[in-house]
């Protein structure tokens, strides 16, 4: 039986980012992944995928041009499925080369299999009606997490389908229903908007994506609205069925789907996205062997040190649940690495990034105005829009803007909250400032690359000195 110093079961970002970390310590390392291809839920199904699918569509809408050539320019007429797709995976063919070349560089023995407890340091890895053992001094649990699909509902692979199933339609439906407004539900309601799918987004909060700043949530709601979109807020769906789409309906293939809400409305559609909540990928670990049990989720608990209730088994990514972002589940995975082998590593979890790749985009870093609120915190803001920034108007943004906020009394940052085009670029300035503990002040007095939206920072600081000030 083989022995390594680490076991990586799953090869998605946490997993990677792990392994790589502890090769470089001059550690053995061992990686399970129950697919054919590497890179996890994030390269083949969840990040990498849908944001192929998001740049696709902004180019062949010609979504960033509208500003300057009209709302009906568009780069692209009657754009197909195959349109998308082909994008798609050119870029997840590359990504899954690009980690598997990084991987076998830094020596990591890569294994094909579902992996599951056989004991404290022992890890069988089933492939097939073969059976194998290794045993390790300790192991990630990186295997992230699937679509939650409850039982009353009847997914297909056409009419009702969950946030995997969506990249695999065989044609754009007319008419979309989208229930669950978290991240995922609407990055893809957005996404299908814009390519011309009248669509219907359901959610049961009183707005969408409740941890981002009200105010960007505002504005948010506001665009796509006017984009089209129908937005049934604070509604929540009790049944969900496919009917035979009656006489002089329109429908795609004779079938639609309908929808029945809390408050007695029927919605109807030609397709169905299914998003609310995943389930974490724990079900064929055999936790039960070393005395671990997962939640009704199926996530599993850790510490600040991404330790399980046995020290020498991690846990790290989606599977141990919020945020469930690929960055954070990078640097979960390499922090649970340092720690199982005694390397310090310096890390700021209150400064983790969130990036949210609707249309429009949406970024942030640090803390929102309703949590500054609740923790009587004092503070100002200071806005920039990009229409009046030269460099929004270049690139045809009129939607876009970036809000800071600023503590009263010391002027430190506090937040970064940005929406529109390159929004998730443009957050990391403010990151970078707030890691450095500097003020408002820095942003007053440093000179910015004209043309260039990183001249927000400029504008709103202003905004917000101004506003302290009384000016």
């Amino acid at each position: 039986m083989t022995r390594f110093d680490l076991c990586v079961i799953g090869s998605g970002p946490a997993g990677q980012k792990a392994a790589v970390q502890a090769a470089k310590l001059g550690k053995t390392v061992c990686m399970v992944e129950r697919r054919e291809v590497i890179g996890g839920v994030a390269i083949n199904t969840g990040t990498i995928p849908s944001k192929s699918l998001r740049e696709a569509v902004v180019h062949l809408t010609g979504l960033e041009h509208k500003g300057l050539y009209g709302t009906s320019y568009q780069v692209k007429q009657n754009i197909t499925v195959e349109d998308l797709t082909t994008w798609c995976q050119s870029v997840i063919k590359h990504e899954i080369d690009v980690t598997r070349h990084q991987l076998l560089r830094n020596e990591i023995d890569i294994r094909n299999g579902t992996a599951r407890f056989a004991g404290e340091h022992t890890i069988e890895i089933v492939h097939g009606d073969e059976v194998d053992a290794i045993e390790a001094e300790h192991t990630l649990i990186a295997t992230g997490t699937m679509p939650a699909r409850p039982k009353n509902i009847e997914f297909d692979k056409s009419n009702i389908l969950d946030a995997d199933g969506i990249l695999n339609l065989a044609r754009l439906p007319r008419t979309l229903i989208v229930i669950g407004g978290g991240v995922i539900g609407t990055e893809y309601a957005s996404m299908m908007q814009q390519l011309g799918v009248k669509t219907t987004l359901i959610e049961g909060r009183d707005k969408l994506l409740d941890f981002l700043d009200p105010e960007i949530t505002e504005a948010l709601q506001y665009h796509l609205r006017q984009s089209g979109m129908t937005l049934r807020l604070g509604e929540k769906a009790t049944r969900v069925q496919k009917i035979d789409a009656p006489p002089g309906t329109r429908s795609s293939d004779g079938v639609l789907v309908e929808v029945t809400l809390e408050s007695g409305k029927t919605l109807r559609g030609d397709c169905l996205l299914y998003c609310i909540g995943r389930q974490g990928s724990t079900s064929e670990l055999q936790l039960d062997k070393v005395g671990l049990a997962a939640d009704d989720r199926g996530r599993i608990k850790v510490n600040e040190h991404y330790q399980t209730a046995i020290p020498h088994i991690y846990a790290a990514g989606d599977v141990i649940g919020f945020p469930a972002l690929a960055s954070t589940s990078m640097e979960q995975g390499r922090r649970a690495a340092c720690h199982m082998f005694g390397l310090r590593c310096d890390s700021m979890p209150h400064l983790f990034p969130y990036g949210i790749y609707a249309i429009p985009e949406m970024s942030m870093v640090g803390w929102t105005e309703t949590q500054l609120t609740e923790q009587d915190i004092p503070f100002e803001s200071g806005i920039a829009n990009y229409r009046e920034i030269a460099r929004g108007q270049l690139l045809g943004d009129e939607i876009g803007m970036l809000k800071l906020l600023v503590h009263q009394d010391s002027r430190h940052i506090l937040g970064v909250h940005c929406l529109g085009s390159g929004a998730t670029e443009l957050v990391h300035i403010g990151q970078a400032v707030m890691a450095l503990n500097g003020t408002v002040d820095y942003f007053v007095n440093t000179v910015f690359n004209y043309p260039t939206l990183a001249e927000c920072y400029k504008v709103a600081a202003l905004n917000a000195v101004n506003k302290l000030t009384h000016r």
